[in-house]
Order: structure tokens, then C-alpha cells, then sequence
């Protein structure tokens, strides 16, 4: 039997209480608490509630405007990483919404498919950009699970993103690629998005200033397409073209980034297939 690799998943986050608290909670029970980073991006925020036993650093601001500051986040993130090498076979570097889960039809927890699969720089999980459909789906009830309100996603190249390396790489902004690399997208992974799973709740940014500032409005406006696109498109069921999709993201690339994915412009919507109600998120 082949050894279970050690496994640890850092983030950083700023005024994210909520997602923090889903973020630590999911990757707690699969990897232990124990093996989480959470960096704090600033001096003034405090540790979410359900941290346990989470490593928790709050450190200096990495930036304002949002250009500069994800340069210098995954700059930072980066450097963590390398140093989380020493000690772990593997470090999972995602968003506080962002959740790497394996196909349930296999019946395997997360920790046990990465330490049986070959991962030589990095591995990547077929992203699912999950919305609210305005005409079927009511506002989150933030108490339970994502999974039993939402069925409808954007397959989205945003989302196919290096999350999961075994060497010491430099992530670009958000995780959406390592400079100087390829990336893979396996077969059995997907990375799950509920940043843009609540209408209200995205609305509700256009009202604060404060991110305002940072020069978010147009990617504000890219995430209620998301919803726009998940309540009018018409959808098909997963199954039907995640294989597809996944040789699309693999062999086609735009002409600006030759180690990211492209989808050739096409939005497709997808409904999740029943048995992924059995992950809980």
C-alpha cells in the first residue's frame, strides 16, 4: 500500500469570516486543523471563530489596489509554500471559497486520491463557478450545507487553477497558474467556487467603499454574469461534458498565457450531478 503523503492547505484572507469558517472547517476534517495556514491580510483583523486549532498569522497589509495587492499576496503565499515544503509532500493553496474535492462515484477522501496519484510539479482540479439561479433558487440559509441549495455552474477556466503543487513554485494572481510551468488537470478533481453562489450578497459589495477602493467594480460585474449566465443559459447535466471540457482547458490555451486554460469563449452551464450532495459543502 502506497504511503499517505503529508498534506497541508494555506489561504489568505481579509474580512472573510464566514468563508473562513467554511474553509477551515471542510480542510480541518480532511487534513486536521492542525495542518491549515491562515495568514490575515492586515493588522486590524482578528481570527475567525471556528478557528481551533488553525495556524493563524496576521500580518501586514499586502496592497490596495487589487492588481498590486494579489502580486504581492501570491508573492507571500509563494514563499510560504516553499517554506511548507520542507515539512509536507504537498501544499493545497486556494481561496477561503474555494473547495478541492474529489469525485464522489469514487468513494475516496481528498488526502488518499492525492497520495495515490503522481503529481510531479502541480495538479489541478476542473473548475465549477457555482451561481444563484434568480428564478428557482432562493438566498443562502448560511447554516446549511452550499450543496443542498445550489445545482447550477459556470465550467469555468477562473476556477481550473493551480491549487495543489508538490515543489516550490511561484503562483500567479489567485492561484490561476505557476510561471514557468504547465498545468494538469485531473480526471477525478474539481475545484468547487461559492464566492458567487448568493445574489444579495454580491450586491451588497457595490455598497462598500471600502472595496469599491480597491478597483474591483469590473470583477464585481464579471461575478453577477455568473449568475445572469447560470439563471438564463440553458444547462446541461455535468456528466455530459466534463470530459470534454477537460481536454478543451487542456489542449487550448490563450494567446496571452500559454499555462492557462481557455474554453474557446464558450459558457457552459452545468447541473451538478445528484451525488455531489454527498461532499456536505
Amino acid at each position: 500500500m502506497q504511503n499517505k503523503k503529508k498534506i497541508c492547505a494555506l489561504t489568505m484572507a481579509r474580512n472573510d469570516e464566514f468563508f473562513l469558517n467554511r474553509w477551515i472547517s471542510y480542510y480541518g476534517k480532511l487534513l486536521g486543523e492542525e495542518n491549515l495556514y491562515l495568514y490575515l491580510d492586515g493588522t486590524d483583523q482578528k481570527a475567525p471563530s471556528g478557528a481551533g486549532k488553525t495556524n493563524i498569522f496576521i500580518v501586514e497589509k499586502q496592497g490596495y489596489h487589487v492588481v498590486d495587492a494579489e502580486k504581492k499576496r501570491l508573492a507571500f503565499l509563494s514563499d510560504k509554500a516553499k517554506e511548507l515544503l520542507t515539512e509536507y509532500d504537498l501544499v493545497i493553496g486556494c481561496d477561503a471559497d474555494e473547495f478541492i474535492v474529489v469525485d464522489p462515484a469514487l468513494q475516496i477522501q481528498l488526502p488518499e486520491y492525492l497520495s495515490q496519484i503522481k503529481i510531479k510539479t502541480s495538479v489541478s482540479g476542473l473548475g465549477l463557478d457555482f451561481g444563484q439561479h434568480l428564478k428557482t433558487e432562493t438566498a443562502l440559509d448560511l447554516t446549511k450545507p452550499f450543496l443542498e441549495q445550489r445545482e447550477y455552474a459556470l465550467i469555468s477556466t477562473r476556477y481550473t487553477k493551480t491549487s495543489i503543487i508538490a515543489k516550490p513554485v511561484s503562483w500567479g494572481s489567485g492561484f490561476h497558474r505557476i510561471r514557468k510551468h504547465n498545468f494538469h488537470i485531473d480526471k477525478n478533481l474539481y475545484l468547487l467556487h461559492f464566492g458567487n453562489a448568493d445574489y444579495n450578497a454580491l450586491k451588497a459589495r457595490f455598497d462598500d467603499q471600502d472595496f469599491i477602493n480597491t478597483g474591483r467594480i469590473r470583477h464585481l460585474k464579471k461575478r453577477i454574469q455568473v449568475i445572469e449566465d447560470v439563471t438564463n443559459k440553458i444547462f446541461v447535466d455535468g456528466d455530459k461534458i466534463f470530459a470534454k471540457a477537460r481536454k478543451i482547458q487542456t489542449f487550448c490555451r490563450p494567446i496571452y498565457a500559454w499555462n492557462k486554460p481557455s474554453m474557446l469563449k464558450m459558457r457552459k452551464i452545468i447541473k451538478i450531478p445528484k451525488r455531489f450532495k454527498e461532499l456536505g459543502i
